[in-house]
C-alpha cells in the first residue's frame, strides 16, 4: 500500500505523492514540470541511460536521484507512481517492469506499439497491485470534462456528426531522430504518435466506436509511416465522424466538432486549451436552456499534464485505477489499428475485427508494407485475400513490432 494511502487510512494528512520520470527527453519537461507544480507531489528521482542528459534533468527539476536505468530506479525504492517518458518502442517492456514491481505507471503516448502489446500489459496488471494509466491530458481540462458529462446526460442530444484533425507540420529535419517514422519504434505516423490525442478526446466526448473507413498516404516526408491519413467513423449510436492526422499542414491546427441534436459545440487549439478555445452554438429555441449549463462547464480549468497529475493523485488516494486505466486506453488503440488495417486493406473494419489473428494486432503496419506505402494502389479483399485484417498471416515474423 502506497504510504499517502496508508497514511489517508489512519486519519493522517497524506503525504506528497512521488513521482520518479523515466527518460529524460523532450516530453519528460512537461512532466516535471506538472510534477514541481503541484504541491502534493514531489520529483524523487530520473532514469535515462544517457548521462548527460539524466544529470541535467536532475539539476534543472532537482530530483535527488539519477538512475542509469528503470531497474536501477525501481531497486531503491521509494516511488510512489513512475511517469514513462522515454522513446514509444520502451513502453509496454517498461510499464510491465513497474506492474511486476508493484508500482503505478503512467505512460506517455502511445501506451504499447500495438494491440498484442497493450494486451501484455493488462495481463501484467492483473496480478499487481499497481495499474497502468495512459497520459491523454486533453481529456481532464474543464470544459472537456463538462462537455463529457452535457453528453452523457443527453442535454446535448446525441452526436450526428463529428470533426477530429491534427493538422500539424513537422518538416523533414524532424525525422532525423532515428527512431521517429519507423514501424517498430514509433509504431505509426501522424495516426499513431501525433493525432491519437485528438481522437481520444473524440471518443471520450462522442462516445464508443462502431468501425472505420480510411485511406493513408506517405505524401511527402522521409518516414516508413504514413504522413497524413483520413478516416470516417461510425459511431455506436449511428453518428458519423471524420478524423484526419497530418505533419504537412503548415497552419497547424487541432480541432474536435461535435454537430448534437441541440448544439455544435467546437474546441479550436493546438497542443493545449483553455475555456475560451471552446464554442458552444445552441441549435434555434436550445439557447435558453443551454447557455447556463454552458457556463457551468467554465473555471475547471487548462488541459495539461497538470490537470491529468491531479487526477493521478486522486486515484492513489482513492485505491482507483490511474487516469486513463488500460480498458479505455485499448478502445483508442484498437481504433487506430483498426484505420490503419482500413487504409491497408482497402475495406471497412468494424470494433473487433482485429483480433488476436489479425497482422494489424501485432503491428500498425500489418503483416507486410502497406500498398500506399510501395507507391502501389489499395487492393480490395477480392483482389488479395491476404490482406484481410483478420489474415492467417499474422503468424508471419514481419508482423513482429
Amino acid at each position: 500500500m502506497a504510504a499517502s494511502t496508508t497514511a489517508q487510512a489512519h486519519g493522517r494528512p497524506a503525504p506528497p505523492t512521488r513521482v520518479a520520470v523515466v527518460g529524460t527527453g523532450g516530453v519528460s519537461a512537461l512532466h516535471a514540470e506538472a510534477v514541481t507544480e503541484l504541491d502534493d507531489l514531489e520529483l524523487v528521482g530520473c532514469a535515462d541511460p544517457d548521462p548527460g542528459r539524466r544529470e541535467a534533468f536532475a539539476a534543472r527539476w532537482g530530483a535527488p536521484v539519477a538512475a542509469a536505468s528503470l531497474e536501477e530506479l525501481l531497486d531503491r525504492g521509494g516511488v510512489d507512481v513512475v511517469a514513462l517518458c522515454s522513446p514509444p518502442w520502451l513502453h509496454a517492456e517498461q510499464a510491465i517492469a513497474c506492474l511486476e514491481r508493484d508500482v503505478p505507471v503512467v505512460v506517455e503516448k502511445p501506451v504499447a506499439l500495438s494491440l498484442a502489446e497493450l494486451d501484455r500489459v493488462v495481463a501484467a496488471e492483473a496480478s499487481s497491485a499497481g495499474t497502468c494509466g495512459t497520459v491523454a491530458q486533453h481529456r481532464f481540462g474543464g470544459r472537456a470534462v463538462g462537455v463529457r458529462e452535457l453528453v452523457r446526460t443527453g442535454s446535448l442530444g446525441r452526436v450526428d456528426v463529428a470533426l477530429c484533425e491534427t493538422l500539424w507540420y513537422r518538416p523533414d529535419a524532424y525525422f532525423d531522430v532515428p527512431w521517429r517514422g519507423s514501424w517498430e519504434t514509433e509504431g505509426g505516423g501522424p495516426t499513431m504518435g501525433h493525432g491519437i490525442h485528438q481522437i481520444d478526446l473524440l471518443l471520450s466526448l462522442a462516445g464508443p466506436w462502431r468501425s472505420v473507413t480510411a485511406r493513408a498516404a506517405r505524401r511527402a516526408r522521409p518516414t516508413e509511416t504514413e504522413d497524413v491519413s483520413t478516416a470516417t467513423v461510425e459511431l455506436e449510436d449511428g453518428g458519423l465522424a471524420v478524423v484526419v492526422s497530418s505533419v504537412l499542414s503548415p497552419r497547424e491546427t487541432s480541432r474536435i466538432r461535435l454537430d448534437c441534436e441541440r448544439a455544435t459545440v467546437e474546441l479550436e487549439h493546438l497542443y493545449g486549451y483553455d475555456d475560451d478555445s471552446w464554442v458552444l452554438t445552441p441549435a434555434p429555441g436550445c439557447a435558453d436552456e443551454l447557455e447556463p449549463l454552458w457556463a457551468g462547464t467554465a473555471g475547471g480549468g487548462p488541459s495539461g499534464h497538470v490537470a491529468q497529475y491531479r487526477e493521478v493523485r486522486r486515484a492513489l488516494l482513492e485505491g482507483r485505477p490511474l487516469p486513463v486505466p488500460t480498458a479505455e486506453a485499448r478502445s483508442t488503440l484498437e481504433l487506430v489499428a483498426a484505420l490503419y488495417a482500413s487504409a491497408a486493406t482497402g475495406r471497412t473494419v468494424a470494433r473487433g475485427e482485429v483480433d488476436a489473428a489479425s497482422p494489424f494486432a501485432a503491428s500498425m503496419r500489418g503483416a507486410a508494407e502497406p500498398p500506399w506505402a510501395t507507391g502501389g494502389t489499395t487492393t480490395s479483399p477480392a483482389d488479395d485475400p491476404a490482406s484481410s485484417a483478420s489474415s492467417a498471416a499474422a503468424t508471419s515474423p514481419a508482423a513482429a513490432p
